[in-house]
């Protein structure tokens, strides 16, 4: 960040922002159609995500040219500052709504089917249903831990410690990989011995909405570990300059929130309840 530039910055016109709807759109069509059976539907979701990812490594190396070609100022700086925060922000609304309908479901809709408050309303609105549900096995560990790791970056690029950068980065990414790995795993065992699917009720349909944003989250914040490690690595980042890294670290702290929240909520709490 450039000390001595003035004045507003204006960035030039950019088409980034027009691949990224593209690739959302290409995406979001992709899994509709993959929940749906249809044979290319993994074919048009993967082709999506893929645009996404390469939007992404371009979006960013984009920002990261403008930086080093110190173009951008305090007031730039602020900027990004307060884009982050109320991005974060809008995730915390996004993901409230879904933890709302969930516990209405749970304490509402799921009894009154079922017939807990009143048995009229099971007979007469569907006498079929069973109010029942789910518990998968998740491991949290990981991506707590991972919150860890890079606040131990954190702390050593705040100390000029650029090794401790790095390894702290690295394994944040390690553990982010194998969060990933591990719900997929989770997923295979939910569809295969649990019976845990997006026909098993309104369980199953909240589990993967939940989970599978959580785990796009995840991603996408992994992608941004990788890009932040690769810049580490090449002494991008100093004690006084480095916002990229704190908005990559608060995105990462707010993703493991969510999934603390995810498994006390999800799993146990409504479970339990």
């Amino acid at each position: 960040m450039s000390e001595h530039h003035s004045g507003y910055y204006l960035p030039k016109p950019s088409y980034w922002p027009l691949v990224a709807s593209f690739g959302l759109f290409t995406t979001l069509v992709g899994a509709a159609n993959w929940i749906h059976l249809k044979w290319y539907g993994p074919y048009i979701f993967f082709t999506g995500a893929s645009i996404l990812v390469f939007m992404m490594f371009g979006w960013f190396g984009t920002v990261i040219r403008e930086n080093q070609a110190g173009l951008y100022d305090h007031q730039v700086d602020r900027a990004f500052r307060w884009s982050m925060g109320w991005f974060i922000f809008s995730e915390v609304c996004f993901f409230g709504a879904f933890f709302g309908a969930l516990f209405f479901t749970r304490f509402w809709s799921v009894p009154l089917l079922g017939g807990e408050m009143h048995p009229m309303t099971h007979i007469l609105l569907w006498p079929n249903f069973k109010a029942t549900w789910g518990l998968a096995t998740l491991n949290t560990l990981v991506l707590l831990t991972s919150g860890v790791t890079v606040t131990w970056a954190h702390w050593a690029l705040r100390r000029g410690n650029r090794k401790g950068l790095i390894i702290g980065l690295t394994l944040t990414v390690l553990l982010g990989i194998t969060f990933l790995c591990a719900q997929a795993y989770e997923y295979h065992e939910a569809y295969t011995r649990l019976g845990l699917t997006l026909n098993a009720g309104i369980y199953g349909t909240t589990f993967f909405m939940l989970t599978g944003f959580q785990g796009a989250h995840v991603t996408i914040g992994t992608i941004m570990l990788i890009v932040i490690l690769i810049r580490s690595i090449r002494g991008h980042f100093s004690e006084h300059n480095h916002f990229a890294f704190e908005a990559v670290s608060w995105y990462w702290h707010f993703v493991g929130v969510v999934w603390l929240f995810l498994f006390l909520f999800l799993f146990i709490f409504v479970y339990w309840l």
